[in-house]
């Protein structure tokens, strides 16, 4: 899926990889989330990302013409999760939009684990 945005000079095309990564650095940039987290953890067992894959941490889905994003995270420990959930959902939003020009119609998070 790539997005495309039409204007008065011709149209932009957006990697849905190139979104996937914005949301990832965006998310990682807020206090208290320590990774992102594979979307189908085995076992109970998630797979814990680096910055190298961002991506696999995040889903995105059209939504007409919107995005609906998901996220799957680590947090820190002793640290309130819903603060946590929503400055995450704050400046997910604000980067993608403001990066790519695209709306965020909603973000989901999943929690996947706690690291002490």
């Amino acid at each position: 899926m790539e997005c495309k945005i039409k204007n008065d000079y011709g149209t932009i095309y957006i990697a849905e990889d190139v979104m996937m990564k914005v949301v990832g650095y965006a998310a990682l940039e807020c206090y208290g989330i320590v990774a992102m987290s594979g979307k189908r953890a085995t076992d109970g067992i998630s797979d814990w990302l680096g910055r190298e894959n961002l991506s696999k941490g995040v889903q995105i889905r059209n939504a007409g013409d919107m995005l609906d994003v998901d996220l799957f995270i680590i947090v820190e420990y002793g640290i309130s999760i819903s603060e946590v959930c929503k400055t995450i959902v704050e400046t997910v939003r604000y980067k993608l939009e403001n990066m790519t020009g695209i709306k965020v119609r909603k973000i989901n998070i999943s929690v996947e684990g706690i690291r002490i």
